[in-house]
């Protein structure tokens, strides 16, 4: 049974800072490249970064959060984290991570991530 459970989401003001952890449980970990999504009520699931399995993983981010946003992993711990720096209201969402299993070309959608967390919710407000 493979779990995916996020923490670390909250109530965070403009310009502040949030850290979101993934722990996962029941796949091998270290063979997944993992993604972090958004979404809102209002919107489609959007991607906002993705990290390779590796050693020296290499991340990609949507245009809306690159320079703020850091993924990283502890493949150790099983745990895939989002640094948020510069927190926008418009990062107000429900907070998503998941592992890749579809086409690694495809790593940007959510259809390519077979296994998701529950999400955590991020509100951005003054």
């Amino acid at each position: 049974q493979v779990q995916l459970v996020e923490s670390g989401g909250g109530l965070v003001q403009p310009g502040g800072s949030l850290r979101l952890s993934c722990a996962a449980s029941g796949l091998t970990f270290s063979n997944y490249r993992m993604g972090w999504f958004r979404q809102t009520s209002v919107k489609e699931r959007e991607f906002v970064a993705h990290i390779t399995s590796w050693n020296g993983a290499s991340t990609f981010y949507a245009d809306s959060v690159k320079g703020r946003f850091t993924i990283s992993r502890d493949n150790t711990k099983n745990t895939v984290y989002l640094q948020m720096n510069s927190l926008k209201p418009e990062d107000t969402a429900v907070y998503y991570c998941a592992a890749l299993t579809g086409y690694v070309a495809n790593y940007d959608l959510p259809s390519a991530y077979g296994y998701w967390g529950q999400g955590t919710q991020v509100t951005v407000s003054s």
